[in-house]
């Protein structure tokens, strides 16, 4: 009864200290393994577990206590950028995949030609960036190429955000259309790429066929795939054909997923959980788990925590389109308080784009001093101010069309100030949230729905859409339990807030904004970050939350090897039994 709660299965301590049980945080069920992310399909986890499969190109984490390349993990070695920063040359490392074939610059062309040709359907895509920044793939030999820019780039930028997202596949396995078609050269085709393509991820949506297909068995990474399960256990068994610098210590890795952190914490304290976490709440009783041969850490992030608006929902769209009115609802965020009472203090307050529970030079002195301070009476005079009187309790437009004291364009009179979001599932703390803001808005006359879902099934429901899209009827949405987005090492935007960003899920649009992230990456100037942390502190594109700490891991002692990684990915290759 203990464990109900989890979805995956439990194993009991092996014992042999030949496999490691680690917990997946609460209701995060992987459902994507495919080294090409798609949107609904783009939670922390996937691209863990995808890359001990498939290594990237370029590895970037934080691993080794700091943010960096890690080129123990990557497939390449070496990248050499030209004196005008308008290309870079490529070195491969001498690696073969498990079936014995070597690791080639033909597989990464072969991502290459995918990518470019289904741009649109890939969902770290954001016109302007990968893959249209590079307008040429050169061969020079098995081991070395070329990309060439349509520009000079910020190298920073380039290589940390740009050149990591690059994942080497096993062309001459996977380059065909069908599971008995014959290996060709498909890809060097639009239309064959296309085909290549559709093939590739709709072998992706068949989770059940993951650990039974051939075509999941050729990797480059440390592990293989054992079992994957649709409830959410998954099993990594070592890959003894590794040749790479970052081999397994231990053999395997069970994946556990659970419906409610209570359920995890019940099996830490039952002790078939040797990597698990405990809610900040929870911090008062650490001493219950260290009694047990645990160890506490927290696990801090790389990252920002929002809701977005959806600036295209027909209802209050127009609405949030007003900076006014974004305006009124972060003075109703209590951000210190909601930090310090109901995360335990293990969250900062967030007031822009870039993140702030580490110091960087990224971070603006306009930012980092909280632009629009809590306060009730101040949201509430800002709307009335603009054309809102309170009704029963609720703001109501009363004086509609543009100008000064009035409520904006195309914001219609008698508009109720109400909005709902779909939140996700899972965590105390989150609920919490919810309910406090829930309260806070409606002290200024703003009211709040809130609904609740899977996280994954969140990211599906609350995609980008146009106005008369019947999936454009979400609000806001909130996936941030653990945190909202894990930024590469450079924190740039251009796939959260440019124009037809990726991951911008309310599509948000300012050009001004564009301009200041476009500079982002290709200046070397340290301003051009500075900029552009001042302006979406003040534009307000979605409605900055408390960070929090990824987890408040609880690791079973003698477990070590690594250090939490503050991109939010883990790295099981990693960890390795010390005593």
């Amino acid at each position: 009864m203990l464990l109900s709660g989890c979805t995956g299965g439990v194993s009991a301590p092996s014992g042999s200290k030949n496999e490691i049980n680690y917990a997946l945080p609460a209701n995060f069920t992987p459902n994507w393994i495919v080294p090409i992310g798609t949107p609904g399909h783009l939670n922390t986890n996937n691209a863990s577990i995808s890359q001990v499969l498939w290594e990237p190109l370029i590895a970037y984490d934080g691993s080794a206590g700091k943010i960096g390349w890690n080129k123990d993990n990557s497939l390449a070695t070496d990248a050499k950028f030209a004196a005008d920063n308008k290309s870079v040359t490529i070195t491969l490392g001498d690696r073969h995949w498990s079936d014995g074939e070597p690791v080639t610059s033909r597989d990464v062309e072969f991502w290459f030609n995918l990518v470019r040709q289904n741009k649109k359907s890939w969902a770290s895509y954001s016109p302007g960036k990968a893959p249209d920044v590079w307008t040429s793939f050169k061969t020079v030999d098995d081991r070395h190429f070329t990309l060439d820019f349509d520009r000079a780039y910020n190298r920073q930028w380039m290589l940390a955000n740009e050149l990591s997202m690059i994942r080497p596949m096993p062309q001459h396995v996977w380059d065909k259309t069908g599971d008995s078609g014959a290996v060709s050269d498909l890809d060097r085709t639009p239309a064959g790429a296309e085909k290549v393509w559709t093939y590739l991820i709709d072998a992706g949506k068949k989770i059940s066929h993951y650990a039974s297909d051939p075509l999941w068995k050729t990797v480059s990474g440390p592990y293989t795939l054992k079992s994957f399960s649709t409830s959410g256990r998954v099993e990594l068994i070592e890959n003894e054909k590794y040749d790479g610098g970052g081999a397994a210590h231990v053999r395997q890795i069970n994946l556990l997923s659970f419906t409610t952190a209570a359920a995890e914490e019940n099996a830490l304290r039952a002790g078939t959980v040797d990597y698990g976490y405990i809610k900040a709440s929870d911090l008062g009783i650490k001493k219950s788990f260290t009694d047990l041969g645990y160890h506490v850490e927290r696990w801090s992030g790389w990252a920002v925590t929002y809701m977005p608006y959806n600036f295209n929902n027909p209802e209050m769209g127009a609405v949030f389109k007003q900076l006014y009115a974004r305006q009124a609802i972060q003075m109703s965020v209590d951000q210190k308080t909601l930090a310090k009472v109901l995360y335990n203090g293990t969250a900062v307050p967030t007031y822009g784009p870039v993140p702030q529970g580490q110091a960087s030079a990224f971070l603006s002195g306009e930012q980092k001093a909280e632009p629009y301070p809590f306060s009730n009476s101040r949201a509430r005079k800002l709307l009335t101010d603009h054309g809102w009187s309170l009704k029963d309790g609720t703001m109501v437009c009363t004086s509609p069309g543009a100008g000064a004291g009035h409520c904006g364009e195309g914001v219609e009179e008698g508009t109720e100030f109400r909005m709902r979001v779909l939140s996700q599932s899972g965590s105390t703390e989150t609920d919490n949230m919810m309910s406090a803001l829930q309260s806070s808005f409606e002290e200024t006359g703003i009211d709040f729905d809130i609904k609740t879902a899977p996280v994954n099934s969140v990211l599906s429901q609350t995609g980008q859409c146009k106005q008369d899209d019947p999936a454009c009827k979400w609000q806001l949405s909130f996936f941030g339990s653990a945190g909202s987005w894990y930024f590469p090492a450079y924190p740039s935007g251009d796939a959260l807030f440019a124009s037809g960003g990726g991951s911008n899920f309310g599509s948000y649009s300012n050009p001004e904004v564009d301009e200041l992230i476009d500079r982002t990456t290709t200046s070397s100037s340290p301003d051009a970050m500075l900029d552009y942390s001042k302006a979406l502190a003040e534009d307000l594109p979605v409605i900055w939350l408390p960070e929090p700490d990824y987890q408040v891991s609880v690791i079973r002692d003698g477990l070590g090897g690594f250090a939490q990684d503050s991109l939010a990915n883990f790295h099981p290759a990693m960890w390795a039994w010390t005593k």
